[in-house]
């Protein structure tokens, strides 16, 4: 079945927002999970993770930059537009129907969409929640209203000090620590460079941290194994067996090494687009 865009938004020049109709989606996803794509017939088939959700209403809210061709062409549709595939939801949802104590949700630049569910469903199980939300300038910070009225402290960063504390979410992360306060989990999405010294920061006082990995996907099902990544010293597949995992046993490198791996592809298959459609179609 077409899955009908039923609301559009542009957050910043890089990024939208979709509300999309689908409800056997809708029905049963969780906080953390996510879906594949196919915008049409001969689209390639791609992830998003759930930015929020409407059992009610039937709707799945997904958020996503503009970064290639793929993105690109689903920013083109307009509301009352169809999706082809929206598989879902796929992976393992993220563990917050547990009282861990004290939670950081720390969500970096497109990360903080989806940091949003997961935060919320931690304070909805009674955690305290501490929120930082950071991104490279005030104008590319995301859900900042729906990220404070969910928190019961609430921070901002910027890399360029426009917004909030000037730095990056580590400064926010490390003072707290540094102060001694009680943390009992750590959940981050967001660039791996963010994930990786989010990680590195709560590391030396064995804070549990959590990190959602943005692999290449293909079939999402753990068949392919494009989305295999190292753990532990152990091979997982994201999209199975995460897309979350403990951010102090993730072979980060690896993993930003296999996400830039098919870079020069990319701007072929994207030229070739913008040169046949003018990047309309």
């Amino acid at each position: 079945m077409p899955y009908e865009i039923k609301f559009k938004q542009v957050l910043n020049p890089t990024t939208k927002m979709m509300v999309v109709r689908a409800p056997d989606v809708a029905a049963v996803c969780r906080p953390g999970q996510f879906v594949i794509l196919r915008v049409n017939e001969t689209g390639e088939r791609f992830p998003l993770t759930i930015a929020d959700f409407d059992r009610d209403k039937g709707d799945i809210t997904i958020v996503y930059q503009e970064v290639g061709k793929s993105t690109k062409l689903l920013g083109s549709l307009e509301i009352g537009d169809e999706i082809l595939d929206f598989v879902g939801p796929l992976g393992k949802p993220s563990p917050t129907d547990k009282y861990y104590g004290t939670v950081v949700a720390i969500g970096g630049g497109c990360g903080s969409a989806i940091c949003y569910p997961v935060a919320r469903a931690f304070k909805e199980s009674g955690n305290y929640l501490i929120t930082i939300n950071g991104a490279r300038s005030m104008d590319l910070l995301l859900f900042r209203k729906q990220m404070y009225e969910i928190s019961d402290e609430f921070y901002e960063t910027t890399d360029d000090g426009s917004c909030g504390v000037h730095g990056f979410v580590t400064a926010v992360l490390g003072d707290l620590i540094q102060k001694g306060r009680k943390i009992d989990l750590v959940f981050a999405v967001g660039p791996v460079p963010m994930m990786k010294f989010v990680s590195k920061t709560t590391e030396p006082s064995d804070i549990k941290t959590l990190v959602s990995l943005n692999s290449i996907m293909v079939d999402g099902t753990g068949m392919c194994g494009a989305c295999r990544v190292t753990v532990g010293g152990q091979m997982k597949f994201a999209c199975v067996d995460g897309p979350e995992f403990d951010g102090h046993q993730v072979d980060f490198n690896e993993l930003m090494g296999r996400l830039n791996a098919y870079w020069e592809e990319e701007a072929v298959s994207m030229g070739r687009w913008m040169k046949e459609t003018g990047g309309t179609a």
